[in-house]
This record gives C-alpha cells, sequence and structure tokens, in this order.
C-alpha cells in the first residue's frame, strides 16, 4: 500500500514538474524581445496621429487668428470642442475597444486604429483650408462650417491613439520592452514634428519667396492647406506599415473565457478573479495618481507646444520662419532624449527619471522668463524644453503601462481614461488663456502676456506632476490592493501524513530525505539525521504567515491543494 502511493506521488511529481516546466517554457517564449520589424512597424503606426498633431496644436491659432482673422474666444472655443471632443471620445472608445472583438479579422486593436485613420483622413484637410464657398462669410458662420470637422478629426484621433497605445501593452508583457515600444514610438513622434516644421519652413520660400512679408496674412492660406495634404499623405503611408507589419491575434470574448475544458473550476475562478473590467479601475488610488500626473505632463507638452509660436513673435519678436526653426531645434532635442530615455529609466528607474525631466521642464520656464526680445538664447531653451517634453512623456506612459501591468484586457480603458483628463485639462486651459487675453488684436499688452503663459502655465503643470509623483513615492506602481496570487498544485493521495509528507516552513510539502522544492531547505530538520529539532518557536509565526487570502470560496478539489502566494 505503501510502495502504491509512493509510485502515485512520483507520477503526479513529474507531471507537476512537466507542467511547471511548460509554463516556464511558456513565459520564456512570451517574454521574449520582439523583432525589430515589428518594433519599426509599431513606431510608425501613429505617425499620422503624430503629424496632424503638430499642426492642430502648433499652427492652429496662429491660422486662424492671423489667416482667418477669427478673434481669441472665437479661436478657442473652436479649439476647446476639439480638445472636449477628444475627451469624452477616448473613454467611450477605450471601453469598446476592450469590448469588442474587432471585424475583418484584425484584431480589436488594429479595427479601432483603422476606424480612426479613416475619420481622420476625411476631415483633417478641411481643417487648414479656406471655407469652401464661404471664406468672406462672418467668423461666426466659419466657426459653424469648421466645427463638425473638428469632431470628425478628433474621433479618428483618439481611436488611433487609444488602440495604439493599448497594442504595446498586448504585444508583449515585458516592462523593458513596453518601454522600449514607446521609446521607438517617441522617436517618430518627434520626427513627425521636425518633418512638419521643416515641410513649413520650406513652404515659406519654395511659394512664397524670399522678398514676402514678415507677418502673416490670407495670402499664407495655401501653405498650411499644402501642409495638411502632405501631412495626410505620409501619415497613411505609416499606418499601412503598421497594419503589414505587426499582427494581432483575433480573440473571441466567449472562446477566451472557455478555451480550456479541462480547467478546473477553481483555476477557472483564479483567471477571472484577476481580471479588472472598468469599474475595478475606478476603485484603485493609483488610477488616479497616474492620471493626475499624466495629465499634467501633457498640459506641459501641450500649451508650451500651442504658444511657443506666440512667444517667439510676440515678445521676443522674431520672423515668421522662426515660428518652423525654434520647434525644429526643439524637436532635434526631443529626438537625442528619446535615444537615452530608455537606459535612464532602466537604469534610475521610473520615478528619478521623472524628477530629472521635471527639474530640466522647470529650468527651461524660468529661462524663457528672462530671454529678452532679438535674443538668441532662446534657441537654448527651447533645447531643453525638448529634452524635458520626450523624457517626461515617455516615462509617464511606461508608468502607465506599469499600472496596467497583466490587466491587458482592460488597458484601452486605462489609456482612454489618462486621455480624457489630459485633453479636457488642455482644453479648458486654452479656453481660459484665450478668455484673459488683453486684447482683441496685437497690442503690447500681448507682450508680456504670451511671456507669461508660456512660463507660468506649463511650469505649474510640472509642479502639480511632482506632487502627483510624490504621493506615488511609497507605492509600487501596478501592485493591486486586493489581488489574490493563486496557485493550483497537484496533491498527494490521501493524507499528507499518511503518506509520509512534511510542511516545510515555507509553505510547501516535501518527502525526507529530498528538500523542498520551493526553498531548498528543509526548516525544523538536522541536515545529519534528518531528525526532528525540539525547538517549534517558529511554528506559530509561519502559521500567520501562511494565513489564506481567500476567505469567501467554495472550494471542492479533493485532489489538488491551493497554495496562496
Amino acid at each position: 500500500m505503501e510502495t502504491s502511493k509512493r509510485d502515485t506521488e512520483d507520477n503526479q511529481s513529474s507531471s507537476t514538474k512537466s507542467d511547471s516546466s511548460g509554463t516556464n517554457n511558456e513565459i520564456s517564449n512570451h517574454s521574449r524581445k520582439l523583432q525589430c520589424t515589428i518594433k519599426f512597424s509599431y513606431g510608425v503606426g501613429h505617425v499620422l496621429n503624430d503629424l496632424t498633431a503638430s499642426m492642430w496644436f502648433s499652427y492652429l491659432l496662429v491660422f486662424l487668428h492671423q489667416v482667418n482673422n477669427f478673434n481669441n474666444m472665437l479661436a478657442g472655443n473652436l479649439m476647446l470642442i476639439g480638445q472636449v471632443s477628444d475627451a469624452l471620445f477616448t473613454p467611450f472608445i477605450g471601453f469598446e475597444s476592450d469590448r469588442t472583438s474587432g471585424f475583418w479579422k484584425l484584431g480589436r486593436r488594429k479595427s479601432w486604429h483603422l476606424l480612426g485613420t479613416i475619420c481622420v483622413m476625411a476631415s483633417f484637410p478641411f481643417l487648414f483650408s479656406e471655407c469652401i464657398t464661404c471664406s468672406h462669410a462672418p467668423n461666426i458662420a466659419q466657426f459653424v462650417y469648421y466645427a463638425p470637422f473638428v469632431v470628425i478629426f478628433q474621433f479618428g484621433w483618439a481611436a488611433t491613439q487609444i488602440s495604439h497605445l493599448s497594442f504595446s501593452s498586448d504585444i508583449t508583457p515585458c516592462a523593458h520592452e513596453r518601454v522600449s515600444l514607446q521609446s521607438i514610438r517617441n522617436v517618430f513622434t518627434i520626427l513627425a514634428n521636425l518633418s512638419i516644421y521643416g515641410i513649413f519652413f520650406l513652404l515659406f520660400y519654395l511659394e512664397g519667396g524670399h522678398g514676402v512679408n514678415d507677418d502673416l496674412s490670407q495670402q499664407d492660406a495655401p501653405k498650411f492647406q499644402h501642409l495638411s495634404l502632405i501631412s495626410i499623405g505620409i501619415g497613411v503611408l505609416t499606418n499601412i506599415i503598421f497594419h503589414l507589419g505587426t499582427k494581432e491575434k483575433v480573440t473571441n470574448r466567449e472562446n477566451q473565457t472557455n478555451s480550456n475544458p479541462n480547467e478546473s473550476s477553481i483555476e477557472k475562478s483564479a483567471v477571472m478573479h484577476s481580471k479588472m473590467n472598468w469599474k475595478d479601475w475606478l476603485k484603485q488610488k493609483q488610477f488616479y495618481q497616474i492620471a493626475l500626473l499624466y495629465m499634467a505632463t501633457r498640459l506641459y507638452i501641450n500649451v508650451s507646444q500651442v504658444y511657443f509660436p506666440m512667444y517667439v513673435t510676440e515678445p521676443l519678436q522674431l520672423t515668421k520662419s522662426s515660428i518652423a526653426l525654434l520647434p525644429l531645434v526643439s524637436y532635434v532635442s526631443s529626438f537625442v532624449m528619446s535615444m537615452v530615455s530608455p537606459y535612464l529609466n532602466r537604469y534610475l528607474g521610473r520615478k528619478p527619471s521623472f524628477v530629472l525631466a521635471a527639474v530640466i521642464g522647470l529650468g527651461s520656464c524660468t529661462w524663457m522668463y528672462f530671454i529678452e526680445k532679438k535674443s538668441d538664447q532662446v534657441y537654448a531653451a527651447a533645447c531643453l524644453l525638448g529634452l524635458a517634453g520626450s523624457l517626461l512623456l515617455i516615462t509617464s506612459l511606461s508608468m502607465t503601462s506599469d499600472l496596467i501591468a497583466n490587466n491587458t484586457e482592460s488597458g484601452a480603458f486605462v489609456f482612454g481614461a489618462m486621455s480624457f483628463t489630459d485633453k479636457l485639462a488642455n482644453g479648458v486651459a486654452v479656453l481660459l488663456i484665450q478668455y484673459f487675453h488683453p486684447c482683441e488684436g496685437c497690442c503690447p499688452a500681448c507682450e508680456p502676456y504670451y511671456r507669461n503663459v508660456q512660463v507660468f502655465v506649463p511650469g505649474g503643470a510640472l509642479v502639480i506632476a511632482l506632487i502627483a509623483l510624490c504621493s506615488l513615492i511609497p507605492q509600487t506602481i501596478g501592485l493591486r490592493g486586493h489581488t489574490a496570487v493563486v496557485q493550483v498544485m497537484e496533491s498527494p493521495v490521501g493524507t499528507h501524513e499518511e503518506a509520509g509528507f512534511e510542511q516545510c516552513s515555507c509553505g510547501q510539502f516535501y518527502l525526507p530525505p529530498n528538500s523542498c522544492s520551493a526553498c531548498g531547505f528543509m526548516p525544523g530538520y538536522n541536515r545529519q539525521d534528518l531528525a526532528r529539532t525540539v525547538d517549534d518557536s517558529d511554528d506559530d509565526y509561519y502559521a500567520q504567515e501562511r494565513k489564506p487570502l481567500l476567505t469567501r470560496a467554495n472550494i471542492n478539489t479533493p485532489t489538488r491543494d491551493l497554495k496562496v502566494l
């Protein structure tokens, strides 16, 4: 009888080891490095959004003010409509992207990415073109004309952004690989912005010649239109590369839930318990902390990008070619930082990297306050602006991926919620800045106003970001407050005592004279004769340490043990 039990246990032990080995191999294969072609294809998948966002934030107000002659409130309200629309669309798109299974066998993320691409293509060129048949109509009539295109564009932009961000969490579970993907994505973001400013700089001279006035006017409208069409052409090409170069698993939600019919009910319960939906995220404290940090990061980047051309042309009184050249300098420095940021995140960590970026950003804001008219110091300040923005964005996105961890089933909702706070804050900020503008057109009061906007709004956003980061310092990002990690393992036949098993202080059962398979030791036994020692002082301690985390569960598994880690 004893021999039979030993044979049964040996078979079960070898089966458990085999299962463990298979699991380890599966994890190893799942965590391996992604191919360079996949990384490249992923990186270019957001270029269309980057090109259009660069024009939206850098040149929309310039186009509306100085080409279409919109007043401050109308221009600000049009941008507010776009930002609020984006803010409302992002959580909806995130929820639907997690819930649906996609179409045309593309997968849920790539399906929404394609839908967003189509919407951006169909709407964006109209935003930087003169009103068709109504170019001489009152501003309010042109406002009504542009508003629907703004809403369609923002829906498409949000669909592309959320699906692309969440795809990075789906494609690999490795934290370092996710940082690498975000860095590559940011590299192409910078290249996209560089191309916008470079092409725009060339358009002024190839189309306008060298004898043009230094002030923008309605005669410059074709330059904005041509730039928008070039952006759409480049972006569509890169999105095609993204769809051809990456693969997404097409999952059926019912099949995913019932994929293994031989799985026991306790195994299925453990899997389902680890999943999180949007309601679970709203109960997580870190969800709000990361959202505040991400919102402040985006506020710093976007406001400094929107009003940098105004800062260049009004307080510093530089030529209109500078609104293309100075952002170009800023994005070159961003490109350099994007190459360095993965190493900073790996060796310094997320939080120290973010602090470093915030210090650089605050330094650039302080410097901009003291720069005088026509000064070349603005080039160095623009360089610091680019360094800070790149490192802040990569680190905050990596923190968001850390927050999601393995709960990729609802990753799109998380990124959508983060983007909701970002877009809403930016829209409100731009509206308030336009509302408190001291005059309708250009006047002497504009010079200190745009200087203060460029300095204090981004600087204040960085202070908010640092406060949010301080609240995260004692916490491990991604560690849930009420998550139980459950391991199901085979039990010996009959009771442990009948089969001759002993329980190690770590909680694992082992068969003397073998050592514990979990920790390699046999606490409570001499190494020479395996005799039980008289010291049982640690029994109460380990009994408390092994207190189960699952207190409300009906477990009916006669041949299995449930180990709570």
